[in-house]
């Protein structure tokens, strides 16, 4: 059974190149069933949502966001989900924007407060 997402959050675990997400990027992740979705803000992203779906351990959504210029963008993720020697959850992924160019390789680490 794999594990849940529901609850989870996570920040960045290192440079997205051509990406707007960084180490003080916040996500808040939840998962019902096959589906998932997640909130997430901070440095120069304003606000953003993902929702998809989950297959075992691949997670696949869109994305849209607004940054602190103002400016709105969307895109295509593809997330498989790891779990750390210390029970906390990794999620490497491999992006694109839909909105505009670019597209590359990235991973978020869960938080524990």
């Amino acid at each position: 059974m794999p594990i849940s997402l529901d609850g989870r959050r996570f920040r960045s675990a290192g440079p997205a190149t051509g990406g707007e997400v960084d180490a003080t990027t916040l996500f808040e992740y939840h998962e019902d069933g096959d589906m998932v979705w997640a909130r997430y803000a901070g440095g120069a992203v304003r606000l953003g949502h993902l929702v998809g779906v989950r297959r075992e351990d691949v997670l696949e959504f869109r994305y849209s966001q607004l940054n602190v210029s103002g400016e709105t963008s969307s895109g295509y993720c593809r997330s498989t989900v790891h779990i750390l020697a210390d029970g906390r959850v990794r999620l490497e992924e491999t992006w694109l924007w839909e909105s505009r160019p670019g597209e590359g390789t990235s991973s978020v680490e869960e938080i524990i407060s």
